[in-house]
């Protein structure tokens, strides 16, 4: 599906000359960090970040039938979804099946725009084209017609505000409007996957470097920083996100993931509809597992894979697990047996290596900013 040779961002060559250190991720070659992550981290939560998030899919949906072609392919209520606002969705099997999580902006009254992970942006393209059929709508691949830029922490809305004229103190969470930014025309969206306020700016790629460029000068006073992927994934994991390939899968519906809220069923048909059914029903009974956090006792760092233990017997499994900048200790996302999933459950470890390690079950996310 991907070819051999990584793919490139509109920012690469900039990444190189901050001196990041790069990783393929998803078949793109990115910035993992370009300094030390813990400090990329502290100063999302502090001060402010800037992110190259140029490898997320966008497909653009269009046509008369736009918005009957999302409900019937997504879970979501998208038809509802107002004209500059966007929403938190995924895309199912037919068996219920999480095969993406995404958000889609609703650009006009016939125009969408769906954001994918870029690992599924092609599954997720293919499913897409193959659900439009018999609706009088367009799928496009547009993921080479964006490069997307990231500013996320409290000193956000000051640094792009004193690069535009468009009213962000209007702009609610998970809306996005048309400007521009330092004279670059981009789609201005108040959203993000760090926990903290923040804006995603979607652009065309000639245009990458000269709006990164404009923001690090315009942040130089508050302490921005460029931020890799390493920082992005801890900041996450901090916010309870979930992130696809970890604690979503085709594996697992969007009950299994604690999600089952993103699933309408008053809307009428839809993909995954008669199985998402049964795994509400379910839902109600408590599934198979639970999706908590876990925050260790001691220093060992649980990872993705690593089993979770109670009375000498394996009850779960991590999903992501991390230090925790802001909390100091290791924290883990992972998939327990319901009796186990209550905050405070004693006698939970994880299996780190042979040793079973002390953990404390908590509810998620662990981390919330003040608003």
């Amino acid at each position: 599906m991907t070819s051999s040779a990584p793919r490139h961002t509109a920012l690469d060559a900039l990444h190189r000359s901050l001196g990041a250190t790069m990783t393929d991720f998803a078949g793109w070659d990115m910035p993992l960090r370009y300094g030390s992550e813990r400090d990329e981290h502290n100063a999302v939560r502090t001060r402010a970040g800037l992110f190259d998030l140029s490898h997320m899919g966008e497909i653009t949906v269009t046509g008369p039938q736009a918005a009957e072609l999302l409900n019937f392919a997504l879970v979501g209520n998208i038809a509802s979804v107002g004209v500059g606002r966007a929403r938190y969705t995924m895309i199912c099997q037919a068996d219920g099946g999480i095969l993406d999580d995404l958000i889609v902006y609703r650009l006009g009254e016939t125009e969408y725009m769906v954001v994918a992970n870029a690992s599924n942006a092609q599954v997720v393209l293919d499913a897409l084209t193959e659900r439009a059929a018999g609706f009088d709508a367009e799928v496009r691949d547009d993921r080479d017609a964006y490069a997307l830029i990231a500013v996320q922490g409290p000193e956000s809305p000051g640094i792009v505000k004193s690069l535009t004229d468009a009213d962000l103190d209007g702009l609610k969470y998970y809306a996005g409007l048309p400007g521009t930014v330092a004279g670059v025309p981009a789609l201005i969206a108040r959203t993000g996957y760090t926990g903290e306020d923040g804006f995603e700016l979607f652009v065309k790629p000639e245009h990458a470097v000269e709006l990164w460029q404009a923001l690090t000068k315009a942040g130089e006073g508050v302490g921005l920083v460029p931020c890799g992927l390493s920082c992005r994934d801890t900041l996450r994991l901090e916010a309870g996100m979930p992130l696809y390939g970890h604690e979503l899968s085709a594996d697992l519906t969007p009950y299994d993931a604690g999600l089952g809220r993103v699933v309408k069923f008053d809307k009428g048909d839809f993909v995954g509809r008669e199985a998402l059914r049964v795994a509400a029903e379910h839902s109600n009974h408590e599934g198979p597992r639970v999706l908590v956090g876990l925050i260790a006792e001691g220093r060992r760092v649980p990872r993705a894979g690593y089993a979770v233990v109670a009375e000498g017997k394996v009850i779960g499994e991590v999903t992501s697990g991390a230090p925790s900048p802001t909390l100091g200790k290791p924290i883990a996302m992972a998939y327990v047996e319901p009796m186990y999933a209550a905050p405070g459950t004693e006698g939970v470890g994880v299996d780190i290596r042979g040793s079973h390690e002390p953990y404390e079950v908590v509810a998620l996310p662990f981390y919330k900013r003040q608003k």
